[in-house]
């Protein structure tokens, strides 16, 4: 066995009296850093990189197909009620409900959806109605070859009536008398006539239609749906909200 070198014994310095026996000596100081030398700055310390961690990014697309953030909304009235929100299922299970003017902050196309359960076939049903409105989107993009999101957005801007009429009473008489739609009730209207137009198309439809579209995987609705948005978009008269919106203008007009 090699035998340790002794270690050599600690000097305390010249005018420090020893430590007393059975303490334990103070460590010896540390070296102060050199001083730069007269008139010259000392060097500046690089500052630490603070290390930030990304969070992942993820893009939500509408039923994780079609991308919201390029449609755009050119009525000016309506673009504070028209939610175009990012959103991947549009379904808030009633967040926004009794609420006064919340209706504003659902996504239209949740709007579409809950409006589409109108008969005994889809009431309650919001999976069925979520499912019509999905195959709908699937036929406007397969014929237009456009983003069915801003068709849908041109056709609410088209099929909202701007003018009705209300009943004032001067006496005993009640007279009729044109005033503007606010732009809330606007689009309310727009929404409840497409729905109920493509609603009123499928009861009037024959058998051979809903059986050839059934054949196809589609729901019958979802063709009498894309079928009057398509038409509400063009501004064409087969379409149940517009023949709607012009009735209702035609009568103000008459009564102003």
């Amino acid at each position: 066995m090699e035998e340790k070198a002794p270690e050599p014994e600690m000097t305390p310095p010249e005018g420090v009296p020893p430590p007393p026996e059975g303490t334990v000596p103070p460590p010896p100081p540390e070296a102060a850093p050199p001083m730069p030398p007269e008139g010259e700055a000392p060097p500046l310390e690089k500052p630490k990189k603070r290390v930030v961690k990304k969070r992942p990014s993820y893009q939500l697309k509408l039923f994780e197909r079609w991308d919201v953030a390029d449609v755009t909304i050119h009525d000016k009235g309506l673009e504070r009620y028209i939610n175009i929100s990012p959103i991947v299922l549009p379904h808030t299970g009633g967040r926004h409900a009794n609420k006064p003017f919340a209706k504003s902050r659902t996504n239209i196309v949740e709007r579409i959806i809950n409006n589409m359960m109108r008969n005994e076939a889809y009431t309650g049903k919001k999976s069925k109605a979520i499912k019509v409105v999905r195959q709908a989107f699937e036929l406007i993009e397969e014929q237009t070859k456009k983003n069915p999101v801003q068709v849908l957005v041109e056709a609410l801007e088209k099929a909202a009536p701007r003018e009705e009429i209300t009943r004032l009473r001067f006496g005993g008489i009640s007279v009729p008398r044109a005033v503007d739609i606010a732009p809330g009730r606007r689009l309310d209207l727009a929404v409840r006539n497409i729905c109920a137009g493509a609603v009123g198309a499928a009861f009037k439809s024959g058998a051979g239609k809903k059986a050839l579209e059934k054949q196809r995987g589609y729901e019958p609705i979802s063709q009498f749906l894309a079928n009057e948005i398509l038409a509400a978009s063009r501004g064409e008269m087969t379409s149940a909200a517009i023949s709607r919106k012009d009735e209702l203008e035609r009568v103000a007009s008459s009564a102003r």
